[in-house]
């Protein structure tokens, strides 16, 4: 009986996949998702919410396989992240510097964190636990609303988090702890063209226009005074 389950010739039913989910201490999801002739199931991260995070893959040099998510595709990420043939199907790179960890490459969005910009991706080393999260450092955040987005963690409550962006236009957040589905801490950058040192200045307008008001301000102040 059996063998015919994991010959395909026959569906075990609800009541038995639990039995079985139990014995091999497996999540269901995890048995009807993932091939374990392909994907070794010590190797696999387990997540708590019947998701894995497929195992590292080296190439034939022996370094690390890392899956790229395709700038057009991005917001699909978040519908397949957790399908092991759709991460299966994402193309791979090797950098043979980046080691001991799962790596996965993010495009970078819009203007928030300098020099990161369109066409850009972000490397990203897989955060097991939201306690290892460190103050002012950077981290892919994948979230059901946002999807992937690219932050500096600043702090940490019992129902979010806050995040903030490199470029001062952009106001500080919060991530409720039950959006978040995955966490990438920031490892490397992949820059497809030179970075032009001229768009730092449009990244301080925010500070210049704020000094100008001081600047007024004082100004105002010193008039009034002088009437």
């Amino acid at each position: 009986r059996y063998s015919k389950y994991e010959d395909g010739r026959s569906e075990a039913p609800y009541e038995l996949l639990i039995r079985i989910s139990k014995y091999f201490n497996l999540s269901i999801d995890l048995l009807l998702t993932v091939d374990i002739r392909k994907y070794p199931l010590k190797d696999v991260l387990k997540l708590p919410d019947n998701r894995i995070v497929l195992p590292v893959v080296v190439d034939q040099l022996g370094n690390n396989s890392i899956e790229i998510v395709p700038q057009k595709a991005s917001m699909g990420y978040l519908s397949g992240y957790s399908d092991p043939e759709y991460i299966e199907s994402l193309q791979r790179i090797s950098l043979p510097f980046l080691t001991n960890g799962k790596y996965r490459a993010f495009p970078a969005q819009g203007d928030s964190m300098p020099p990161f910009k369109d066409g850009s991706y972000i490397i990203g080393k897989y955060l097991e636990n939201i306690d290892d999260l460190k103050p002012n450092k950077s981290y892919v955040f994948v979230t059901l609303n946002d999807g992937i987005s690219y932050k500096r963690f600043t702090s940490r409550n019992k129902k979010s988090i806050t995040v903030a962006a490199d470029n001062s236009f952009y106001k500080p957040y919060e991530i409720p702890l039950g959006e978040i589905v995955e966490i990438w801490q920031y490892a490397s950058g992949i820059f497809p063209e030179d970075f032009e040192p001229d768009r730092l200045e449009n990244y301080n307008l925010k500070e210049m226009f704020l000094e100008i008001r001081k600047d007024i301000q004082g100004l105002d102040e010193k008039i009034s005074k002088n009437n």
